[in-house]
C-alpha cells in the first residue's frame, strides 16, 4: 500500500519557469514542497503544467541556495540585511552613474519573469538609470 502525504499547507502561486504565468499549488509538509499541482480554475493553464513547472522545484531546498543578501566587505562576502543590501546597491549605482554616465549600465531581463516584471525592468533601465542597454534571454 502507498502512503499518501497530506499537506499541512497548500499555497497557490505563479510558476517561476517562464513568463506564461501558469498557476501552481505548492503542497507543503514540514516546511518542504513535496508536490506541485495545477488548479483547474486557472485561466492560463487550466490544470496543466509543463515538466519544469510540475517537477522542477528541487532548487527550493538546495544547500547552495542563497537565503540572505551578501555584501563584499574587506574582500569577503558577509551576510547582510535586505535594507543594507539595497542601500549599498543604490549608493554604488549613484556613484557609477555620476562617474561614468548612464551607458555604463546594462540590464539583462529574463524569460523566467512575467511580462510585467520585464516591463518594469526596462522602465528601470530607461527612465531611472537613463540607458537603452537592455537585452532579453528569450531570443537566444
Amino acid at each position: 500500500m502507498v502512503a499518501v502525504l497530506k499537506p499541512e499547507t497548500v499555497v497557490r502561486t505563479t510558476c517561476p519557469y517562464c513568463g506564461v504565468g501558469c498557476q501552481i499549488n505548492l503542497h507543503i509538509k514540514d516546511r518542504v514542497v513535496y508536490r506541485v499541482s495545477a488548479p483547474y480554475d486557472a485561466p492560463t493553464n487550466h490544470g496543466n503544467l509543463c515538466v519544469k513547472g510540475r517537477f522542477g522545484h528541487e532548487f527550493l531546498w538546495h544547500p547552495d541556495r542563497l537565503k540572505t543578501p551578501l555584501i563584499r566587505r574587506n574582500g569577503q562576502l558577509e551576510e547582510a540585511t535586505w535594507d543594507e543590501a539595497l542601500d549599498t546597491i543604490a549608493e554604488k549605482f549613484t556613484t557609477i552613474k555620476a562617474e561614468s554616465g548612464s551607458d555604463a549600465f546594462a540590464f539583462f531581463a529574463s524569460a523566467k519573469c512575467t511580462n510585467e516584471e520585464n516591463y518594469v525592468m526596462q522602465k528601470l533601465a530607461r527612465q531611472v538609470i537613463g540607458t537603452h542597454n537592455i537585452d532579453h534571454c528569450a531570443r537566444l
